[in-house]
């Protein structure tokens, strides 16, 4: 408990140092606690502080902003913004994986590898993104507003992201089954008697 206490005092001191100095040079809150975590970063390092466990701490915060965005997103005002929900939050998001993706893709890299890189980079920060909108005044502008809902799709889309992930990994799994048989030179699929397996092991139950 002490310990948790300590990096608390650690991380709040840090951040009213250098959150205010950062803002002052209109740098942003954001940057400033970047800096400011690179600046305590060799003192955890030294005291031997568990990094790990300071993620899932970190995350926590992350789902209660997250939380609360919904709680400020009435259905009303959601319905009210389907166009640029669903218009521009899927025309950036379809948009640049098809970019990075076809770039991965001639770089030489396997195709679902080449796309699951594609759906990951496009994707943004919402935290940042919404924390530099409010401190600039924009939330309630035009831009603002489109922004939110490029952020709100992407949140979205990241539930049958993370549901099709598993399955693009599943080309490059039977392609490491594979073996390559040095002594006649052919190559020999693994999984390659496992479908006639499974129906044996099905009539024997």
């Amino acid at each position: 408990m002490g310990e948790i206490l300590l990096l608390t005092f650690i991380f709040l001191a840090a951040g009213l140092l250098a959150v205010p100095i950062a803002s002052k040079l209109g740098l942003g809150s954001v940057l400033g606690y970047l800096l400011a975590g690179i600046a305590i970063s060799p003192l955890l390092h030294a005291a031997h502080v568990d990094i790990e466990s300071i993620q899932h701490f970190a995350e926590f915060g992350v789902v209660m902003m997250l939380f609360l965005v919904g709680l400020e997103l009435e259905p009303k005002k959601l319905w009210q913004m389907r166009g640029r929900l669903l218009g521009l939050g899927g025309l950036q998001l379809g948009l640049t994986t098809v970019l990075i993706a076809s770039a991965a893709y001639f770089m030489g890299i396997y195709w679902s590898i080449a796309l699951a890189i594609g759906l990951t980079l496009a994707l943004s920060s919402t935290a940042i993104v919404l924390q530099t909108l409010n401190e600039k005044g924009l939330m309630g502008s035009d831009g603002g507003q489109s922004s939110f809902s490029v952020l709100l799709f992407q949140d979205i889309a990241v539930i049958p992201m993370l549901a099709l992930m598993p399955f693009l990994a599943v080309p490059e799994l039977m392609d490491g089954a594979v073996y390559h048989s040095a002594s006649d030179g052919h190559d020999i699929n693994l999984l390659a008697g496992l479908d006639a397996w499974q129906r044996a092991l099905a009539r024997a139950q």
